[in-house]
């Protein structure tokens, strides 16, 4: 017996696709052995497995679950909840040497799709191409794994208090919070942690609905943040946190309503951190702001630029010890007193612990930082085919032009007037581009030298152009 997954489901960073077209219980139990398989070779045998709230959800974990004790591993089912909270079982357990979450992260209602982690690393890349070569071939171990139940959601919540240890709760007595949990898997999570977090908090959505009715759970488009933003100007309170689908990516603004973008939340933490751990390396991905790299040297840190990708970044952080690591896209990485995963509801935990040690509301934080002209992410269509080879012809033709490039991943150009970003995007058939500097005059500049670059290539920035 052998399985052959749809061409555009085994990603760079996770497994995707949309549920009865491209992705199905067939896939699940495929997934379930392979990765059993994989983890029995690697003297692995207990995997634990979770979902998110999507209605697609409960029925592939039933089939994953007996892919991976066909294959002779044992399963701790940990039930609904959200990405990190699989991550953390992983991690807290000896007894378990791997983890599997269901989910579409942020994704439309109909995507579903699944995360894993593999003896404490994050399994992605040729990992998950090797999950396509094993079930093409059917070389799968048989065996019989057993399942059980295991209730770690009130473990979880405990340990995510834990972020605020040695800050005197007094303090923050005040503090009056918004959160969003756009009806996505970290609702119960979060209404179980407010009961146990200092001040007065408000809270929306945290009913679990897979069809998402108020609004898409993705906290980076300013336009999910709508309703945090009503109701933290209504009852004027301090901050608000939103989260994505499956509650690995935060989103927050402050009480001005203003945005607090995944960079700019990184140099908050980040003077946090290099006031208790100084000198260490804080690590970003190549979109982030070139205020946040400059913010972290100055503060006596080790700014780190690395690619895009939550599994990548994870694994450049174990390789070079950083504390913190942070993404754009609201991915915030604490190994400092924590696991080292990306985990949105810890992130909100810190924000709070940032700003009491800081001795500074978060909107005055937010307010101290550089007002830079950028760009969000302008995405541009291109064949999947032609995606990386367009970056290596912008690559040779700014080599030629002795340009200050910074290659790591697609190509970082500092100029004058400030900074631009090609990139190809490892889930999509695009290209990411974005621009930073100090005045409108100098973004258009920069916009102008991406269209040249593009337009060279045969390509340009659609309608979607500006601000």
């Amino acid at each position: 017996m052998s399985h052959q997954f749809h061409s555009t489901v085994l990603r760079e960073y996770d497994i995707r696709g949309i549920i009865g077209e491209t992705l199905g219980t067939a896939d699940a139990y495929a997934i379930g052995r392979g990765f059993a398989t994989l983890l029995r070779q690697a003297g692995g045998s207990r995997v634990a497995v979770g979902y998110d709230g999507r209605l697609s959800s409960p029925e592939l974990e039933e089939a994953l679950v007996a892919g991976l004790n066909a294959s002779g591993c044992d399963a701790v089912r940990i039930g609904m909840g959200p990405t990190p909270m699989l991550y953390y079982a992983e991690a807290s357990a000896e007894d378990v040497h791997g983890g599997i979450q269901i989910t579409g992260s942020h994704n439309p209602a109909n995507y579903n799709g699944f995360k894993m982690v593999f003896q404490g690393r994050p399994f992605f890349g040729a990992d998950i191409q090797e999950l396509g070569r094993i079930a093409a071939a059917g070389a799968w171990l048989d065996g019989n794994g057993t399942h059980e139940q295991r209730e770690v959601l009130t473990a979880y919540v405990v340990r995510l208090t834990e972020g605020l240890a040695g800050i005197d709760r007094a303090r923050l007595a005040d503090l009056r919070i918004g959160w969003d949990a756009g009806n996505g898997a970290a609702g119960p999570a979060l209404e179980l942690l407010v009961e146990q977090l200092p001040g007065e908090h408000h809270l929306l959505f945290t009913q679990v609905d897979g069809n998402f009715p108020n609004h898409h759970p993705d906290p980076t488009e300013e336009k999910n943040l709508a309703d945090l933003r009503k109701l933290v100007a209504e009852k004027s309170l301090d901050f608000g946190v939103a989260f994505d689908g499956d509650g690995d990516r935060i989103g927050a603004i402050d009480g001005q309503g203003r945005v607090i973008w995944g960079d700019q939340l990184l140099m908050i933490y980040a003077e946090d951190l290099l006031a208790m751990e100084p000198g260490a390396a804080i690590i970003a991905d190549v979109k982030a702001s070139r205020a946040l790299f400059d913010h972290v040297e100055r503060l006596g840190g080790r700014p780190t630029m690395w690619k895009t990708g939550h599994s990548l970044i994870k694994s450049k952080m174990k390789e070079i010890s950083a504390p913190l690591a942070g993404e754009m896209s609201g991915h915030v990485f604490f190994a400092h007193q924590y696991y080292g995963f990306d985990d949105a509801l810890y992130a909100a935990v810190r924000l709070i612990a940032a700003s009491a040690r800081l001795g500074k509301s978060v909107t005055e934080l937010r307010g101290e930082m550089p007002a830079l002209v950028n760009t969000p992410e302008l995405r541009v269509q291109v064949d999947e085919s032609r995606k990386f080879a367009v970056i290596e012809e912008v690559k040779a033709r700014l080599a030629a032009s002795g340009a200050d490039v910074n290659g790591i991943d697609g190509v970082r150009v500092s100029t004058a007037d400030g900074w631009w970003l090609l990139r190809a995007s490892n889930t999509q058939d695009v290209l990411v581009a974005r621009a930073e500097s100090e005045n409108e005059a100098g973004c258009e500049r920069l916009l102008a030298e991406i269209d040249a670059q593009l337009a060279a290539s045969g390509l340009e920035r659609g309608p979607q152009a500006g601000h």
